[in-house]
């Protein structure tokens, strides 16, 4: 049987529905996010990390605007000079008698009004790098992530630079020889202006403000309002209207730490329901009232310097009512309580030996409609790489286990008297397409009834994680089922901080290869969210491992969509497929679909036509084609998009 060589991620990207020609657009489009992140990099850091970020989305959609470069086949290395020209001279001080750059002022689009947008903070080698960038001029950034993030030599750097207009690009260069720090550096999340984090931008000016323009509408108005009301112009309450909020008998309760629920310690034994509703509140500060009041105050009213998150969907407003207190204790450095209010998962945290006005947190996380397995643990601390999980009290047992090891062992994981595990490695995300995943650490809890992996997807609630036909999903067990996750795990950064309450991934078809190259597998995966809305299915094509990388080697994702019904038990079926390329260099359009499917046809730059739900047809390299198949039931429908 002659060698099979995986089709890297720009031959395998999905081609469903997508027209022919056009193809250096496409090219370009492709790599949105690779040139988001060079001109991240070589923008100045001293612009600040909310607009850099902007102005990195800015410059990469105006690069785009011209993706057709002089030579077809070659976009993305076209958008790529423009990308950095255009962030070059962003950088450009503006001078009195020269004709000013359009890339030197800020971005019209995008504006996000009353938000601050960052990428994800890393560890301490991160910082040391975005401090050296802040200490080099902006040819010598450039010259940096040409060489370390696009593996550029050096005469190649020169080029794009003096093309870019760079007076001395050797200069540069030297200059880049001071930077000592690992390329890999580069592409970590810190530098990731697509996975990015929000908070608010100094909310206390702008409700100043806002009260200011407000009170001068607000008196225009009652002048007006006097003029032209009958009788004596004289308003004020009405019956129905009750105090204001700040004043209100409920309102206060909630604030109240005397009047917070706490469940007894045994109430979930004899519980009809196992969910939120009935763990105890365990912990060594749950008396400390002035913890749990600062925690309280914090969630009605957070001030501005309180870091605060939501789950999408999430309301973050103040308590209706007294909440139930889950956890109060200290955690590492941290002192976290844990509340839940019916709808939410409520998490304070405050330094343990510092000022609780400075570095307080605050995060959000909707868990409604939560059973025994999805309430099975909770996140109480992520810091420095590492998680920590506090767990109901109906788990037994909680372990580790590598997810890109299919055939290792699960390692205890110890817990404390009140349920909080030792800390464990949390998932690194990588790229979406699963490049550079070495380890994925999942949390395997045990109930008495199964082992369930869980999973760390940068958010309150860990995401279940299940195998199986939508109809009939259940927890991951077995070899196979083990198998088909170590290829899966590394694609979950495309759902991560989504508000995913779980992850299904079910193998729907298999096919042999052309020219007897083995055994494919089709998969379909979705994450489904608390809120309902907003689901997230990939289709994924897995050559054989012994040819692909390895077990652990990611799938290529074939088609992706969101908000759709495919792949769930609403519309059980999925149909996608890839243009893959053999190890004697000839191309195919391979394509599958559910056990619904009666017969593919693919259209548009390949044509045929298959009985049944398998599809292989010769292809040249580039092709595009349009699927779509026949059901059972006589209905066609397209592919996965």
């Amino acid at each position: 049987m002659p060698p099979l060589r995986a089709v890297p991620p720009s031959a395998g990207r999905p081609f469903a529905q997508q027209a022919a020609g056009e193809r250096a657009d496409a090219e370009a489009a492709e790599h949105y996010a690779r040139l988001v992140r060079i001109a991240y990099l070589v923008l100045a850091p001293s612009l600040g990390r909310t607009r850099r970020v902007l102005t990195a989305h800015w410059l990469a959609q105006r690069a785009l605007g011209g993706s057709r470069g002089p030579e077809p086949g070659h976009a993305y290395a076209f958008v790529r000079l423009r990308v950095v020209r255009f962030a070059l001279e962003a950088g450009l001080p503006l001078l009195r008698l020269a004709r000013p750059r359009r890339a030197q002022f800020p971005p019209l689009v995008p504006q996000v009004w009353g938000l601050r947008l960052f990428p994800h903070s890393c560890g301490a080698d991160d910082l040391a790098l975005e401090q050296a960038l802040a200490g080099v001029s902006g040819p010598c950034r450039a010259a940096h992530v040409l060489r370390g993030l696009e593996g550029l030599d050096d005469a190649e750097v020169c080029r794009v630079l003096d093309a870019a207009g760079v007076a001395d690009p050797r200069a540069a260069l030297l200059e880049a020889d001071v930077l000592t720090a690992p390329p890999a550096l580069l592409a970590s999340p810190e530098f990731d202006p697509c996975s990015l984090q929000v908070r608010p931008a100094d909310p206390v000016r702008r409700r100043r403000r806002g009260r200011t323009l407000l009170a001068s509408l607000g008196a225009l108005v009652v002048c007006g309002s006097l003029l032209l009301l009958p009788g004596d112009g004289l308003g004020g309450p009405r019956p129905t209207s009750g105090p204001l909020y700040s004043r209100h008998p409920s309102a206060e309760e909630a604030l109240d730490p005397a009047a917070i629920r706490r469940v007894p310690e045994e109430l979930w034994r004899g519980s009809a329901r196992l969910d939120f509703t009935v763990w105890p509140t365990r912990g060594d500060r749950t008396g400390d009232t002035g913890l749990l009041g600062r925690a309280l105050a914090t969630w009605a009213r957070p001030g501005a310097a309180v870091v605060s998150s939501a789950t999408p969907g999430t309301p973050d407003g103040p308590p209706m009512g007294p909440p139930q207190l889950l956890y109060a204790g200290e955690v590492g450095q941290a002192a976290v309580v844990l509340f839940h209010d019916g709808l939410r998962v409520v998490r304070y945290a405050e330094p343990r030996n510092a000022d609780p006005s400075r570095g307080a947190a605050l995060d959000f996380a909707r868990v409604d409609g939560a059973d025994a397995v999805t309430a099975s643990a909770l996140v109480v601390q992520r810091r420095a790489g590492r998680v920590r999980y506090l767990t109901a009290p109906w788990v037994r047992a909680t372990a580790v286990r590598d997810l890109l090891e299919p055939d290792g062992p699960a390692r205890p994981l110890r817990r404390d008297g009140s349920g909080v595990t030792d800390p464990v490695s949390a998932p690194v995300p990588r790229r979406e397409d699963g490049a550079g995943c070495r380890s994925w650490q999942a949390l395997e809890v045990r109930d008495g009834a199964a082992a369930r992996l869980m999973t760390d997807l940068g958010e309150l609630t860990p995401v279940r994680l299940t195998s199986g036909a939508p109809a009939a999903t259940h927890d991951v067990s077995g070899r196979a089922e083990r198998e088909s996750w170590a290829r899966t795990a590394c694609l979950l950064p495309s759902v991560r901080s989504n508000g995913v309450r779980s992850v299904n991934s079910w193998p729907y078809a298999k096919q042999r290869l052309p020219e007897d190259a083995g055994d494919a597998w089709w998969l379909c995966t979705r994450a489904d969210t608390w809120r309902g809305t907003g689901s997230r299915v990939l289709a994924q094509f897995q050559a054989p491992p012994e040819v692909s990388g390895g077990a652990g080697a990611p799938g290529a994702v074939a088609a992706r969509a969101e908000d759709s019904p495919d792949c769930g038990t609403r519309r059980p079926r999925v149909l996608a497929g890839v243009l893959w390329r053999s190890d004697g260099g000839r191309w195919y359009v391979l394509a599958a679909g559910s056990r619904q499917f009666t017969s593919v046809t693919a259209t548009g730059g390949v044509r045929g036509r298959a009985r049944g739900r398998l599809l292989a047809l010769p292809a040249g390299e580039g092709d595009r084609a349009r699927l779509d198949g026949l059901l059972a039931d006589g209905s066609r429908v397209g592919a996965l998009h």
